[in-house]
């Protein structure tokens, strides 16, 4: 194996981890991390019916973890793992196959049998096929995390951790360490605020996108971040999960030219439909004496204050266009990063975001992605291609030329609701990276631009990281899946996810996007598409299913959020075929079926939606903002951090730069937000018909902004408390209008 990249990369990260991975202590810890973390998970009492160990020895492959079961019945249950998380994977294994417990983030199902199962049928220790299980994508921190305490953190590294992620993102706090690098370099505080987005929109500000937008960062978002990145990675060590710490990628503030004169910088293009007051960021020139300056004054201060476990991520041009494409300039960019890492650790190891191969595949040609992975030392860049479920830069790179990559699957944009997936394309797809020739594939991980969605999606990524080989049968595997999450075998629910699984579950090919542009959440006009890749009357049948099995299992949280899910699903294709049905209307000068559609669907289905989503507390707006307001450590900047929680569900900028990308169907969004912009557009088309004028889409966009962002300037609070009952609100909404679906009326 001389010569191997993926082989020098283990060699790389075992030697850097060795220290701190290799000593009793550390497996004590460890150890001691997953009780804790049992204890959380089931209660003390059930607890105490597990035995936990750690035990390094346990590896049958270096850099591969290694868990064993054994005891239960009896005795106590019996977990060894080669590491923490090796040990509360072989945890999570337990209670999903032999207890049929479930854990996901809209809450967990775990009814123990008694007494516990005895472990029989299970190899004595299993082990992964590959070193790294992956997690989160940059935007995730602002889509998902942004406005977290330490609480529901722990709930989420807990989740990892059972999930045997032992390779993610820790990305809090670093504008903390880098306003004392900008203040050491002779920056003033003013300046230094100005450049800082807000906090909903750091993830963009990160990757040199956006600087100002929705800003700025007060002082105790500094003082809370850092305390809470110290929290995460003291956790996240102590499973023995690897932290990425955030590396200088070139981009620097303007008032950098005020301090430094002579300074060579480039002024980038505009991004995401902002102009220059907000985007244009500036890129330091990689043969600037100052590049080596600020990217070892900020990963010295970084480490210091954090610790470090070797690994960073830092992403140059992230849907930018550099600004050339000769390859030696990008060789010099990327070696410019990458020496500024090695100078302050010798060990460093980069994590790239592949995303920019896949994003501008026209710039980005064999050439130039040759000069950015050939500019590392072998072994020391390790790329995420981040799409591969869909849209895999592997292939077309020989494997990144040699250097180790993770496939990962990105799923989910801008934290959607909706219903999708690609499982059959999930399933295989590690499988076909593995036995791509001379595959330097080292890991599979998740990337999802929002989370709290799609659980079932996740739930099979996470095992695939465990798995040799793909899920033989996703079909009994969906079954199960249903019954571990309901706590008991249903026949309509299991036939409910087997049709799901076939159609919005069963997206294929280069056009699936987890993005949901369903009319519903989109500003009204003529030409929104409809389609779909599915057969509705799959969701409609689904539907039906899963309401027949809710005299059986509405005792369970998780059927309850599943079946307000298909149903949100469902009203959303109600909108689509009421639109469609209004817009003919339209086009055919039938003023009095316009009004019946338009009506039907802004006026009755709509309002329904809202309050069907408002018998859930995880579909409300008003959770959703008290999360932001609870951020905050005074009334103005509650509402301060309460105004960029809407901006980025809604305009995502001051004129609706990225209009409606971070759409959610919330109770109170739809009734405040989508709605009055539904009623507007149809009473357009019914005075456009009545006056036999033309509809004119641009004065109505005009009109429909002002609505718009006065949703976002809004002060109106929200409830934070669900009311009504789910089962009742679907079944209203269901008895409405699935007969008329299957009338064909449409």
């Amino acid at each position: 194996q001389q010569g191997r990249p993926e082989v020098t990369f283990l060699i790389v990260l075992l030697l850097a981890g060795f220290d701190r991975r290799g000593a009793a202590d550390d497996e004590a810890r460890e150890a001691a991390a997953v009780r804790a973390l049992v204890a959380r998970l089931l209660g003390p009492g059930p607890a105490a019916d597990f035995s936990v160990s750690v035990e390094r020895a346990l590896a049958t492959k270096p850099g591969l973890d290694t868990y064993s079961l054994g005891g239960g019945g009896a005795a106590r249950v019996r977990v060894r793992g080669s590491t923490g998380v090796a040990a509360a994977a072989g945890l999570h294994r337990y209670l999903r196959d032999f207890c049929g417990c479930h854990v996901a983030w809209s809450g967990s199902q775990l009814r123990l049998p008694r007494p516990l199962p005895a472990v029989v049928g299970c190899a004595p220790a299993h082990d992964t096929a590959r070193r790294y299980r992956y997690y989160q994508n940059v935007c995730t921190q602002s889509y998902s995390f942004v406005w977290w305490d330490w609480a529901r953190w722990e709930r989420e590294i807990d989740w990892m951790a059972l999930n045997g992620i032992n390779l993610a993102l820790a990305w809090s706090g670093q504008e903390a360490i880098w306003q004392r690098v900008y203040l050491a370099l002779g920056l003033t505080q003013t300046e230094i605020n100005e450049f800082f987005t807000g906090p909903a929109f750091l993830a963009w500000g990160r990757m040199g996108n956006l600087h100002t937008w929705d800003g700025p960062l007060p002082p105790s978002w500094h003082i809370k971040q850092l305390y809470l990145q110290h929290r995460v990675l003291d956790r996240m060590r102590s499973f023995g999960m690897t932290p990425v710490l955030p590396a200088f990628a070139g981009h620097v503030p303007e008032a950098v030219t005020r301090v430094f004169p002579q300074v060579n910088v480039t002024k980038m293009g505009s991004w995401g439909h902002f102009n220059c007051s907000y985007s244009c960021s500036f890129l330091l020139a990689p043969e600037d004496p100052m590049f080596p300056v600020i990217g070892s004054l900020f990963l010295r201060e970084l480490v210091k204050e954090f610790g470090t476990d070797h690994i960073y991520g830092a992403d140059t041009f992230n849907e930018m266009q550099p600004p050339s494409s000769a390859p030696s300039y990008l060789a010099a960019a990327t070696t410019a990063v990458y020496e500024a890492m090695i100078a302050v650790d010798t060990e460093a190891v980069w994590l790239l975001q592949g995303w920019l191969f896949q994003h501008q595949p026209q710039f980005w040609g064999p050439a130039q992605i040759g000069a950015v992975l050939g500019a590392v030392p072998r072994g020391r860049l390790l790329v995420l291609d981040l799409f591969a479920e869909s849209q895999p830069v592997y292939t077309r790179t020989a494997s990144f030329q040699g250097q180790p990559f993770i496939w990962c699957m990105l799923h989910n944009f801008g934290g959607n609701h909706g219903l999708f997936g690609a499982l059959e394309a999930v399933n295989g797809g590690p499988e076909a990276a593995r036995l791509f020739p001379n595959s330097t594939m080292v890991g599979t991980g998740m990337a999802p631009e929002g989370i709290s969605q799609n659980e079932v999606v996740y739930s099979l990524m996470a095992e695939l990281g465990w798995r040799k080989d793909p899920v033989p049968d996703l079909a009994a595997w969906v079954t199960n899946f249903a019954a571990q999450r309901y706590g008991v075998s249903h026949p309509d629910a299991g036939a409910a996810w087997r049709l799901l699984l076939r159609s919005v579950y069963n997206c294929s090919g280069e056009a699936c996007r987890g993005h949901n542009r369903s009319p519903l959440v989109r500003r009204p006009s003529l030409q929104m598409n409809t389609s779909v890749w599915y057969n509705r009357s799959s969701v409609f049948e689904a539907w039906r299913l899963l309401l027949t099995s809710a005299p059986s299992l509405a005792a369970s949280p998780a059927f309850r959020y599943d079946l307000l899910d298909l149903t949100r699903q469902a009203v959303q294709e109600l909108v689509s075929l009421y639109y469609e049905e209004a817009r003919s209307a339209y086009l055919s000068k039938e003023l009095t079926s316009l009004l019946r559609a338009g009506g039907v669907l802004a006026y009755e289905l709509l309002p329904a939606l809202d309050e069907l989503l408002a018998s859930d507390s995880r579909f409300l707006l008003g959770s959703w903002l008290e999360q932001a307001r609870a951020a905050a450590v005074s009334e103005a900047e509650a509402d301060f951090y309460e105004q960029n929680s809407r901006y980025q569900l809604t305009l995502w900028g001051p004129e609706g730069n990225i209009l409606d990308y971070a759409n959610k169907q919330l109770a109170g969004l739809v009734a405040n937000y989508y709605t009055p912009r539904w009623r507007l557009f149809l009473e357009a088309l019914a005075d456009s018909v009545a006056q036999g004028i033309p509809f004119q889409q641009h004065q109505f966009d005009k009109n429909v902004f002002q609505l718009e962002q006065a949703f976002v300037l809004s002060k109106q609070r929200y409830p934070s408390q669900p009311r009504g009952d789910t089962v009742d609100l679907a079944k209203k909404i269901f008895l409405k209008y699935y007969p008329r679906w299957v009338a064909g009326s449409w």
